[in-house]
């Protein structure tokens, strides 16, 4: 199996900390459909993180749906580094 063939993207939308709702699955693919929307979302600015093991559990959540609440605090480590790492590269004036 190729390594394109076993990679896997999972794109989450989550407007901001004080949002009523969890985050929300608006993409999965695997393959070249993984690679597409990590394309896509580099490309809009999004940033992008590398977990394996959470992308294999948020595959099995419907597009469209919130995450499941066992899957809660995993993301929000993901969330919490990129804004972190977001944080960092914002130019300062």
């Amino acid at each position: 199996m190729s390594d394109q063939s076993k990679s896997l993207a999972v794109a989450l939308q989550y407007a901001a900390p004080s949002a009523p709702s969890a985050p929300r699955v608006t993409a999965i693919g695997r393959g070249e459909l993984a690679r597409k929307i990590i394309e896509v979302g580099a490309a809009s600015g999004v940033a992008i993180s590398e977990n394996p093991e959470l992308a294999i559990a948020l595959s099995n959540v419907q597009i469209d749906d919130e995450i499941p609440e066992n899957l809660y605090r995993a993301v929000a480590e993901v969330l919490a580094y990129i804004l972190r790492v977001s944080a960092t590269l914002k130019p300062r004036p």
